[in-house]
């Protein structure tokens, strides 16, 4: 086969299979003229590197790959496919956000909205370093229904969303603290017993942990900073 064919057949350019060649990772038999002529071999090779691209591999890596054993290849596809299989979960997340913001309008929702799947993959991790507060929230939780993890989304939402409007004013002002509060208590309600030590913690968390800092600070640069500070204030008060 022909360079112009076996790219018309693999829907790649002619300049592509000429790279392929200079790089070594596909090098058909060449004729006096110096023209390429690709046998059955060369078109299964050639199916296993745009198979490989389409996963993601770099050229470099498949070039080793090609060149190694079955169970190799075996290994690094399996690889692949988890992080193929992360990657769709991420896909189906911002879908489900996408679908919320549509139902709902385009009104304010800035901090991310995680579904209960996603909640639930950091629940080991969670009770591994929490220990019996991480339990108590997944009793709970485990017990939502989607309206009702809906909801719960939604009213952390609003209350975030208040303090950020608000981050113009000192943490010690009334609107603040009432928010604070809210807070506090959205969590007893919804996950556990917050107490002033647990929440004191919480704030902290908030700027140690950067999942939560990005997170927190998607609806406005710095408010990971000023939550923490005004329940610090919060808590100094009780």
């Amino acid at each position: 086969m022909r360079v112009k064919e076996l790219a018309n057949l693999a829907g790649i350019t002619v300049r592509a299979l000429h790279y392929y060649d200079q790089l070594g990772l596909l090098c058909p038999r060449k004729d006096q003229s110096n023209y390429r002529f690709y046998s059955k071999e060369d078109v299964a090779k050639l199916s296993q590197i745009l198979y490989l691209r389409e996963l993601g591999f770099p050229l470099s890596k498949i070039m080793l790959i090609i060149d190694k054993s079955n169970l190799d290849k075996r290994k690094a596809l399996s690889i692949h496919r988890e992080l193929i299989k992360k990657k769709i979960e991420r896909v189906e997340s911002l879908i489900e956000s996408i679908d919320n913001t549509l139902a709902k309008g385009f009104e304010i929702d800035m901090i991310k909205r995680f579904s209960k799947k996603e909640f639930n993959k950091y629940k080991e991790e969670a009770i591994k370093k929490y220990g019996d507060v991480a339990i108590q929230s997944h009793k709970k939780t485990d017990k939502f229904d989607d309206a009702k993890w809906s909801d719960v989304q939604k009213e952390m939402n609003e209350i975030f969303v208040m303090i950020s409007k608000n981050m113009d004013k000192d943490v010690s002002d009334s609107i603040i603290q009432s928010s604070i509060d809210d807070w506090r208590r959205f969590i007893s309600e919804n996950f556990y017993e917050c107490t002033i030590q647990i929440f004191r913690g919480l704030g902290e968390l908030y700027v140690t942990d950067k999942r939560f800092t990005k997170n927190i600070d998607n609806i406005k640069q710095g408010l990971s900073n000023y939550l923490q500070l005004a329940i610090n204030y919060y808590c100094d008060n009780q």
